[in-house]
């Protein structure tokens, strides 16, 4: 059985001695990020985590697995989220957790010392397995949930650039310019025509330029959703204006059967926007 009450309280109260020597034996010269920080408030932050880390570790020896496991997860979640150690590289992390292995193990030893008899030395290794099996899961859970966060960050900072990246420029009170620039993925294609309905609707716009001179490359199904924005811009009462369709795209339109009726087109920006100065006039 791995739970102890006598282990779990000692190594309780070693917790603030293990922050206190760990941190006094980080060597702050060959490390970077959070670890070589000489903020007061990061490395308070710092020993505050390292410090709960200690309260939460104790209890592998007190408590089931599943419950023990559960609060764990959470430390482990609130360190791969934070800033600071984002900011981290994570080969340092992790051996800073190994470094705290250690220290346990020593306690360890010094426990099964200082309660000699029968047994102590399988109940010794059984401690440590036990030990060593927590901080494996650790760090395993910490490259994973960090992982997630960093993906969840670059999907949030790509939803940001398709948005910036396609924005409904006005003209004036009734008429606005979208100039689409770059690759448009399915994804982005879709963004583009929720955004574009959104805000031509917004912005109360009669009349929207769509631009395609910067667009390099599209693939079918692309161009397919480009046409259901002009379709549905159309549907609520929006009149699109069509410039710098390249050949390839033009094409591909073709291909596709996309219906050009009641659609204006000219080669360039310039000419469209004649077009409505010459309306105007």
């Amino acid at each position: 059985m791995h739970r102890n009450k006598g282990l779990h309280t000692f190594l309780l109260s070693k917790a603030r001695q293990l922050t206190d020597e760990w941190y006094d034996s980080l060597d702050k010269n060959s490390t970077s990020g959070v670890y070589s920080s000489k903020d007061p408030m990061v490395i308070e932050k710092l020993k505050s985590q390292n410090f709960q880390f200690h309260g939460i570790l104790c209890h592998v020896f007190a408590e089931d697995m599943e419950t023990f496991h559960k609060k764990l997860d959470e430390w482990v979640l609130s360190i791969a989220s934070d800033k600071e150690h984002l900011e981290t590289p994570t080969h340092h992390i992790l051996k800073e957790f190994m470094r705290v292995r250690n220290q346990y193990l020593d306690f360890l030893k010094e426990y099964a010392e200082e309660h000699t008899n029968e047994g102590i030395v399988n109940s010794l290794n059984m401690w440590s397995k036990v030990l060593i099996e927590a901080f494996d899961r650790v760090m395993l859970r910490f490259v994973e949930l960090q992982s997630e966060v960093v993906d969840q960050q670059l999907q949030n900072q790509q939803e940001i650039i398709n948005e910036l990246s396609s924005p409904i420029i006005s003209l004036n009170s009734e008429t606005a310019l979208l100039p689409l620039v770059g690759n448009i993925d399915p994804s982005r294609a879709e963004l583009i025509l929720e955004n574009a309905l959104e805000q031509c609707v917004a912005m109360e716009v009669s009349q929207l330029f769509i631009d395609l001179s910067g667009v390099v490359l599209i693939d079918t199904m692309v161009a397919h959703q480009i046409f259901q924005l002009i379709d549905a811009l159309q549907l609520i009462g929006v009149k699109p204006i069509l410039s710098g369709l390249r050949p390839e795209i033009a094409q591909t339109a073709v291909q596709l059967g996309l219906n050009f009726e009641n659609l204006t087109i000219t080669s360039t920006l310039s000419q469209a926007l004649t077009i409505k100065q010459n309306e105007v006039v």
